[in-house]
């Protein structure tokens, strides 16, 4: 039996504004995931980027915790990263392979920065990836338009490739199925 777990990478308050790719689709999907994983017993573990001292998104500054339409609750894990993969010294992967997780369900923040981390490295490390539609998102940058990235990862890079990338009935009954 395969077991799943959801994955809310870096939706931290500082960089969960109005500014990203299709914002409010973003926040709806996300937040259908998280309810539905809860109802169904999936588990939900959360990651928060902690770019170190001095910089607006470290740990102890405004900003930094998880965005409240996202609230984690009591018993749910998180856990702090300082590089793009939360694989890396953070003990999400060594807690994902004590829990016998094979299949990650990843959402969050940005897609062509940490999105695109976990979900080539969750790759490599032999999890079954799955990308709900329009649960990541980014903002524009000097090289492409927030759309323009988002769909460059979801529909071209990833997809088939690295992972599963599915419409968000799809998601659902992966979360359900646990």
């Amino acid at each position: 039996m395969t077991k799943t777990a959801l994955l809310v990478i870096d939706a931290q308050e500082l960089i969960t504004t109005g500014k990203l790719y299709a914002y409010d689709t973003y926040i709806a999907n996300v937040r259908k995931l998280i309810a539905e994983a809860r109802i169904f017993g999936t588990e939900v573990i959360y990651v928060r980027h902690d770019d170190g001292s001095g910089k607006p998104l470290s740990k102890g500054n405004e900003g930094f915790d998880v965005c409240s339409q996202f609230a984690p609750e009591a018993a749910e894990r998180i856990f702090d990263k300082t590089v793009n993969s939360p694989f890396r010294e953070s003990g999400l992967l060594e807690y994902l392979r004590e829990k016998g997780v094979s299949r990650l369900v990843v959402t969050g923040l940005q897609t062509d920065y940490c999105i695109d981390a976990t979900v080539k490295c969750g790759f490599e490390h032999g999890f079954e990836m799955i990308v709900p539609e329009y649960c990541n998102s980014t903002f524009d940058n000097e090289f492409m338009t927030a759309e323009q990235s988002y769909r460059y990862y979801n529909d071209l890079i990833w997809k088939n490739r690295y992972a599963k990338c599915v419409e968000m009935r799809t998601a659902i009954e992966i979360l359900r199925s646990k």
